[in-house]
């Protein structure tokens, strides 16, 4: 059986790379520290622990794809001056897409404070697809690669890159799928 993941309207494809628009979707996230590989696999687990019954409801919900993986958001960061992706400390926010159907009043209230639920809003994003277990110099070599399409293309960053995984951890590191995403400023269909 396929794994559920969220709906896009795709906008533009050329090759790798892609812009697609995002409706509003429920998510289910949490924020971590450390370094980006270390805060994946701690914030994977407080949110599977919700999402495998540890809410207030005992209630079992359908695991989505993909796994994404931002610094917070409350911050713009300009394309000349990208967040740096490693560190001891740094703040990660980790995210699960709720499968269709669930809303914030459908879901089951978690038992962990650290799991936030929320509605993110309809997004556009540039996107780059790749295979691979995702490693820092993997991640920053698309998310630069990303960067250099876009400014060909004059998009601009509405925010920090975000790492999205899409498989089980025993998937072989070439069947592995991954994107970096940019939301992106305007009109891209020009």
């Amino acid at each position: 059986m396929a794994t559920e993941e969220p709906p896009f309207t795709l906008v533009v494809d050329d090759g790798a790379f892609q812009i697609r628009q995002y409706p509003p979707l429920t998510v289910a996230e949490t924020e971590v520290t450390g370094t980006r590989r270390a805060a994946s696999s701690a914030g994977f687990r407080i949110l599977a622990d919700y999402i495998f019954g540890r809410n207030t409801r005992r209630e079992r919900i359908a695991m989505t794809a993909p796994v994404s993986q931002s610094p917070p958001t409350g911050e713009k960061i300009a394309m000349t001056a990208p967040v740096s992706q490693t560190g001891a400390g740094e703040a990660w926010v980790i995210q699960f897409t709720m499968p269709a159907g669930y809303t914030l009043d459908t879901l089951p209230t978690p038992n962990d404070p650290r799991v936030v639920l929320r509605v993110t809003p309809a997004t556009r994003v540039a996107v780059i697809r790749f295979t691979g277990w995702a490693g820092d110099s993997d991640f920053e070599r698309k998310r630069a690669e990303l960067a250099r399409w876009m400014a060909q293309r004059n998009l601009r960053a509405a925010g920090p890159a975000v790492l999205a995984q899409y498989d089980p951890p025993w998937t072989l590191g070439p069947l592995r799928r991954n994107e970096v995403m940019f939301p992106i400023e305007g009109d891209p269909a020009r």
